[in-house]
């Protein structure tokens, strides 16, 4: 061999031979993107709140929106300029979280009107008008990524006063499901923009601490918002209500005593696209009977009036959701949400003086149960397409913490999850899980550099063998060979190990298990959910 002599091989080869090892390493070893932390807007806003906005840029050049979250859709609705019009506030635009001109931008391309079918359940009526451009996450200067040709509906209807960012990896699909137009969460994954398909989301709290607003973090979560205890979900059977859980109880403490609210245990949806808690009659009429609720039939709100709020104030009610896999028994997890969650505001066009509301609706049937935005003010909700489940857990809420970011890598990484302390004021030590990952990574490195010797060494003394003419026997197996002689012609014991066959040969085996992640449901992994259903497509209504 180039480089040996005598068979042996000097300190040039055994570099050489290193270096292709670790070349080797390197190539079959990957490196998980962190994941993106966007910043809420810093406002306070909505017709239904006040809500936690996020900010997005669209078009070319970029223009600024500000948008709620929405966990229940794909595409990303704003308002348009025919969303304000004569007759309406001056700010309009502003408490809509300003408008998307598309006219005004360079790269917007149409596609067509269509229906509005989200929330539709609901009794949510709209269209909009579909098309592509680019949408970039955070204020402009923040260094967010830009994704071009993403799914865009532009909006003028009331019925969604604030624009909304669609969360789900469902695909869009227009007219029929031939041509599926990715989501932005999606396309992200796509380009290794975040770790994995996944995010976490909790809708921020006014009446916490100083005002904490939302929080959303994709391919991650935010370690430092997340509670001690989770419980872990499977995605529902239906992809439109993936997010389902099962309410077993509600359970109302007033002055010491618990009243039980939800007669019959539900199943529900957890949908952030709405402010209101949907239950079924039954259990709304037992909230009024607690609290002295009153349904306005005329606006479809229960409105609060100064002596009632008062009187709640008074009594102040902690209301504890029991959520399970299930509708009855098996594992769950208790979410409390005290009085303030439900002390919100109902503004224009909804009614023409800003009143306060309790966040609770009569549900029709149970295609309507569902946990909106109020729920998700004191729920951490952390969502994972790729193992088709999801988790939640009560926030924390401490003054000072700070934000401790981590990675959930994809399904099928070998990868620890990374840890990300970004406070400035944060300790500089790494996290244990950082540090626990950084050890078994090199450990793992480690054994991989020594089985690339082992077979490297293996692979040339076998081409060594083959080299060698039928007559000739290999003097590194041949017990007979005569051992050379040194210069001076003195005999030099060889003090290799014996090759021999009495000598036991064993593999290495590694020392380090397959890594378990938290967010394992039930040991399966699903596919990511069929397309949504098409969309209709219809006239001009904007016009």
């Amino acid at each position: 061999m180039e480089g040996s002599i005598g068979g042996r091989y000097t300190p040039a080869s055994w570099l050489t031979v290193l270096l292709w090892c670790l070349n080797v390493v390197a190539s079959n070893s990957t490196t998980i993107p962190a994941p993106l932390v966007i910043s809420p807007s810093q406002y306070w806003e909505g017709n239904d709140g006040p809500w936690s906005t996020f900010t997005l840029q669209l078009g070319t050049p970029a223009q600024n929106v500000r948008v709620m979250v929405s966990t229940a859709g794909s595409a990303t609705w704003v308002v348009l300029p025919e969303g304000c019009v004569a007759g309406m506030p001056s700010n309009c635009a502003d408490l809509r979280g300003k408008q998307f001109n598309r006219n005004a931008s360079t790269t917007w391309k149409f596609n067509n009107y269509y229906e509005l079918q989200m929330e539709s359940n609901l009794g949510y009526t709209g269209s909009g008008e579909f098309g592509f451009d680019k949408i970039g996450l955070d204020w402009q200067g923040a260094g967010g990524p830009v994704l071009d040709r993403q799914v865009i509906a532009g909006v003028a209807t009331e019925q969604f006063w604030f624009g909304l960012f669609g969360l789900t990896a469902r695909p869009t699909n227009f007219t029929d499901f031939n041509d599926p137009q990715l989501s932005f969460v999606e396309t992200l994954r796509n380009k290794s923009l975040i770790p994995s398909l996944s995010w976490s989301y909790t809708a921020g709290a006014q009446y916490r601490l100083s005002k904490v607003f939302g929080s959303l973090v994709l391919g991650g979560y935010d370690s430092s918002k997340a509670g001690l205890t989770n419980m872990s979900f499977p995605f529902g059977a239906d992809i439109s209500r993936d997010l389902t859980v099962g309410l077993q109880s509600i359970s109302a403490v007033v002055g010491g005593k618990t009243t039980e609210l939800l007669p019959t245990s539900i199943f529900t949806f957890i949908d952030s696209s709405v402010p209101q808690i949907w239950l079924p009659l039954a259990a709304c009429t037992a909230f009024e009977k607690l609290l002295g609720l009153t349904w306005n039939s005329t606006i479809g709100y229960y409105l609060v009036n100064d002596s009632l709020h008062e009187k709640l104030i008074s009594m102040n009610p902690s209301l504890t959701f029991k959520l399970g896999k299930t509708a009855v028994g098996g594992t769950t997890i208790d979410i409390t949400l005290p009085y303030a969650s439900f002390d919100l505001w109902l503004d224009y066009p909804i009614v023409s003086n800003k009143t306060r509301y309790f966040p609770l609706a009569r549900a029709a049937n149970d295609t309507q149960y569902t946990l909106g935005r109020t729920f998700l003010q004191e729920t951490y909700l952390t969502v994972d397409y790729e193992r088709s489940n999801f988790s939640l857990s009560q926030v924390r809420f401490e003054a000072g913490a700070s934000q401790h970011i981590v990675a959930i890598p994809p399904i099928n990484s070998t990868t620890q999850s990374t840890s990300i302390t970004t406070d400035s004021s944060a300790r500089k030590s790494l996290p244990i899980g950082a540090l626990a990952g950084i050890i078994a990574g090199s450990i793992v490195v480690l054994i991989a550099l020594i089985l690339c010797i082992y077979f490297f060494l293996k692979r040339r003394r076998t081409e060594k063998k083959a080299e060698l003419p039928d007559n000739q026997v290999d003097d590194d197996n041949n017990p007979y060979a005569k051992q050379e002689l040194d210069a001076s012609g003195t005999h030099q014991a060889q003090s290799e190990m014996d090759g021999g066959s009495n000598t036991a040969k064993f593999e290495l085996q590694s020392p380090v298990p397959e890594p378990v992640y938290e967010m394992d449901g039930a040991g399966t992994v699903g596919e990511l959910a069929s397309p949504e259903v098409a969309a209709h497509e219809i006239g001009n209504p904007l016009k």
